[in-house]
């Protein structure tokens, strides 16, 4: 017979081992957690060699974003990664890129993009499709901001059957492109039941918001976090913004952490430290970049400029040869696959650590 103790402590080993899930979370009071592989491109790993990573890891899941396996697209593989993902005992959430059509021409493109996401993630096992309004705000197509806005609803909306029918919501990422009251209005919009957020703590920066104002925002929203951060801070010409591991950079993640608990339920967090990369200058003196950032709301930035008065630049050693859009040297190839693989590791250890998040590791 088991005492009340050794009950206990079989039955939270056994939540542990389990496959993660809201219900193990609940019952071992943690939040699931994973692994973003862009995170590790530079290893050029194929999606198995990245699941086995996460595993070892002893993540609850992994979320494949902008695969580079040659069998990506491949329905057969599709098959494969998910009995491949279920036999690791790991959740997975995948998804595709932009959708928001660059002219009226390219409508129905897009709209057959996120079809094939549709598929793609049924396959998988995935119960998300992550996507993009657009890349960033300064590039979108010619015109106002809200009828891109009501473009994307058009797109999304013209999926909804398929997701539905699928059993998988549009998860829209916050790019460097809406602002989060902005990215809530599209959601809502296109329709709650079908649509959520893909919520990131390091593009928020990039359009003046501090991570809290858009979780606010947007944490009601989310099915799926993603966790990383940035240094912030004062320049002649702006404010400076660089990526960087996690808890090496300005955010309040316990506070964001505790605030998540508040507003989302059933959520994966995954780790999301995309370094090697310069700081950008956002340009905030100059009067015509408001022009790009018009409706950007007082109090908002407001907040974000306080997280730049504190901040400094990041003076840890960091090899900045991850350009996008740029070949690496190969002299320096090994030398960011080290520090990507490196940095993910520091950052899995403090979500770990400091910020108790994860289900599996405990066990």
């Amino acid at each position: 017979m088991l005492d009340r103790r050794t009950f206990l402590s079989t039955a939270l080993g056994v939540a542990g081992a389990a496959i993660s899930s809201p219900l193990n979370a609940a019952l071992t009071g943690g939040i699931p957690i994973g692994i973003n592989t862009y995170c590790l491109r530079a290893m050029k790993w194929r999606d198995t060699q990245l699941i086995d990573y996460a595993d070892s890891l002893k993540m609850d899941a992994v979320f494949l974003q902008d695969s580079l396996d040659p069998d990506a697209m491949n329905p057969a593989h599709w098959r494969k990664i998910r009995d491949y993902v279920q036999s690791k005992r790991l959740h997975i959430e995948t998804g595709t890129g932009a959708v928001l059509p660059k002219s009226p021409a390219d409508f129905d493109a897009s709209v057959k993009n996120l079809r094939q996401g549709v598929v793609r993630a049924k396959a998988l096992g995935s119960p998300i499709v992550r996507c993009l309004h657009a890349g960033d705000r300064e590039h979108m197509p010619p015109g106002p901001v809200p009828r891109h806005m009501e473009t994307m609803i058009k797109v999304l909306r013209a999926v909804r059957s398929e997701a539905m029918d699928a059993g998988v919501k549009l998860a829209i990422e916050n790019h460097k492109d809406l602002f989060a009251w902005e990215m809530k209005q599209v959601i809502e919009g296109a329709g709650k039941e079908f649509v959520g957020s893909y919520l990131d703590t390091g593009n928020p920066m990039f359009v003046m918001e501090d991570p809290m104002t858009t979780l606010e925002e947007l944490g009601p929203l989310a099915v799926t976090v993603h966790l990383r951060d940035s240094v912030v801070y004062e320049t002649p010409n702006g404010i400076a913004v660089q990526w960087v591991p996690l808890g090496e950079g300005v955010v309040d993640f316990k506070a964001f952490v505790a605030r998540l608990r508040e507003l989302a339920t059933g959520v994966h967090v995954y780790i999301k430290p995309i370094t090697g990369r310069p700081p950008a200058i956002l340009q905030v003196y100059d009067p015509t970049f408001w022009k790009v950032f018009a409706g950007a709301r007082a109090a908002d930035f407001a907040r974000f400029l306080a997280l730049a008065k504190k901040g400094r630049p990041y003076e840890s050693h960091m090899v900045i040869e991850d350009l996008p859009g740029r070949q690496t040297p190969e002299p320096f190839v090994a030398a960011v696959q080290y520090q990507q693989r490196e940095h993910m590791e520091r950052s899995v250890a403090y979500a770990k650590k400091s910020l108790d998040l994860g289900v599996r590791w405990r066990s």
